[in-house]
């Protein structure tokens, strides 16, 4: 069970949210209602009050600050408050950093978002333990980004223990290269397949010669990891 499921739903601003946010907040499991405004953002509060808050300012700077305003000037504040911000708006948060726990630029990396919301849940004690994704001895830590194969630490970079991770979580599906550039790069990424191919070397070196067949090749296809399923909890 992720950690979203164990709090209430997260405010999110505008209603409509844009696709791609609310595409993200889905897949990582987060439960949330769009908010147009500070009064039905307040109007619609959950009787535990928001979990917290997902705030795209970019398209209508007042009303997003508005929001953030609204929520956090209370007796009981929102805490955990995310703002999705333009690059040509970072000046305009010097003097409200009362109003947001983090911010994000906007266009976004899915990766990048749901990194930044664990981390704003981790950071304030919600939940009861780390989520893991864990496969035979292989242990992926989600809140801290750590690796290990049987108790030994992966000394992974950024990228590898992305991909690693998306491999554990659809073992026995084959990918071709492009779809894996698309899932764990990102559509922007411009990069050619070969990426995909030295990282994957770089991973099988990693996991060490006894594991390294866990990522297989399939011949004029692309990659597929292990045949069994994960099992994902805490």
């Amino acid at each position: 069970m992720s950690e979203a499921a164990l709090v209430e739903p997260l405010a999110v601003f505008p209603d409509p949210p844009p696709p791609l946010l609310a595409q993200t907040l889905d897949l990582a499991g987060y439960a949330w209602k769009a908010v147009g405004n500070a009064s039905i953002a307040l109007q619609h509060e959950p009787v535990d009050g928001w979990s917290g808050a997902v705030v795209v300012a970019s398209a209508d700077p007042e009303a997003a600050f508005g929001i953030c305003r609204a929520l956090r000037k209370r007796d009981a504040p929102v805490e955990r408050v995310l703002l999705l911000v333009s690059g040509a708006q970072l000046a305009e948060l010097e003097l409200r950093e009362d109003l947001f726990d983090d911010f994000c630029l906007s266009p976004f990396h899915p990766q990048e978002l749901e990194a930044r919301l664990r981390h704003l849940f981790f950071r304030t004690g919600r939940g009861t333990g780390p989520e893991v994704i864990e496969y035979g001895a292989l242990v992926l830590n989600l809140e801290t980004y750590q690796a290990a194969f049987g108790n030994q630490p992966l000394d992974l970079t950024y990228m590898e223990y992305e991909l690693l991770k998306f491999f554990a979580l659809y073992p026995g599906k084959v990918f071709t290269r492009e779809q894996l550039l698309s899932r764990v790069w990102g559509y922007e990424y411009y990069g050619g397949a070969r990426t995909v191919d030295v990282h994957v070397r770089r991973l099988r070196a990693k996991l060490g010669e006894e594991h390294a067949t866990l990522i297989q090749t399939v011949r004029s296809v692309g990659y597929r990891f292990g045949q069994i399923r994960p099992v994902t909890g805490r």
